[in-house]
């Protein structure tokens, strides 16, 4: 599988067990969590023209690749929409199904590599969240994940600048002065500008609608959307 990072994989494997405790290792992610949610929501109702209040993402297909142990997918199954998750590691997948199926939740979860995925259905939304930074090939990744992906879909890339501040926030600040992430759990070389993500995707047939920002106020003790794309942001795009 040419994305996949195996020292990545044993990574997660390890702190697999963890996703679901809002205390654990997975604890800024489950923080990230309300913002992402409400970006990803708010866009797909707003591109899709979506009327219904109840469930409004009911009838949307969503593809979550690097789902890890459901986080996103949990969510946004029970906005309504269909949720396939998959990841490289099988302990991720476990964990998620585990959850799902504890939870009453009809979420498909697969353990697959975007190149590897053998489903023949496309996608009106994908999700490739906080993953982008984690493989190897990101060119690669990024057009063999937009294969699954519809005409005029919409596709979510989430993840990290390779900025100097990123540098010092998210690994220095992060993993060894706040011990919110366990040491090791990025590698700034993998971090991802912007321009360079936006000519990836351009390459896959995937236009820019637009890119936002996100930080942490912790004031609020929250996150939110900012114009400051300097750490991590999160970039929304159109298949051609």
């Amino acid at each position: 599988m040419r994305t996949v990072n195996k020292t990545e994989i044993k990574k997660f494997n390890k702190l697999a067990a963890e996703w679901w405790d809002p205390e654990g290792s997975f604890k800024p992610l489950h923080k990230f969590n309300p913002i992402r949610i409400k970006y990803i929501k708010e866009s797909i109702i707003n591109y899709f023209n979506i009327k219904s209040k109840k469930l409004p993402l009911k009838n949307i297909n969503i593809l979550d690749i690097g789902c890890g142990g459901g986080l996103i997918s949990v969510p946004i199954k029970k906005l309504g929409a269909n949720v396939v998750g998959i990841d490289a590691s099988l302990k991720n997948i476990q964990v998620a199904k585990s959850y799902s199926k504890k939870n009453k939740l009809k979420i498909k979860y697969i353990c697959s590599s975007p190149e590897k995925l053998k489903i023949k259905k496309k996608f009106d939304v994908i999700l490739i969240l906080e993953i982008v930074e984690h493989v190897d090939d990101i060119d690669f990744f990024i057009n063999q994940s937009s294969k699954f992906l519809k005409k005029n879909g919409l596709m979510f890339i989430a993840t990290l600048n390779k900025t100097l501040k990123s540098y010092l926030f998210a690994i220095v600040g992060a993993e060894y002065i706040l011990k919110w992430l366990p040491i090791g759990t990025h590698d700034w070389e993998k971090f991802v500008e912007p321009q360079n993500l936006i000519r990836i995707a351009k390459e896959s047939k995937l236009n820019l609608i637009n890119l936002n920002g996100l930080k942490f106020n912790p004031f609020f003790d929250k996150w939110e959307l900012s114009n400051d794309k300097s750490i991590n942001y999160i970039a929304k795009f159109k298949k051609n």
